[in-house]
């Protein structure tokens, strides 16, 4: 099954993601996932399994480089 992961990782500077962005996107894509960088979020997606395991590195990725705020959202199917 096929999961999409939506984050919204703050502090948000248009133009700039910083380290706690790019952290998080690093994570993902060492995964193996597809990551598509929006204007108001970063989405992954790919087998649930790998979501679901990298879910808790991304998290950390961000707050652990500076993140104040992530905003989560899981889409299954």
């Amino acid at each position: 099954m096929q999961i999409t992961a939506e984050f919204t990782i703050e502090p948000f500077v248009e133009g700039d993601p910083g380290p706690h962005v790019l952290a998080a996107i690093e994570v993902a894509e060492s995964a193996g996932l597809a990551v598509e960088i929006g204007p108001f979020g970063t989405s992954v997606c790919g087998e649930s399994d790998v979501v679901l395991s990298t879910v808790d590195e991304v998290l950390r990725a961000a707050v652990g480089n500076g993140a104040t705020r992530v905003s989560l959202q899981l889409n299954a199917g």
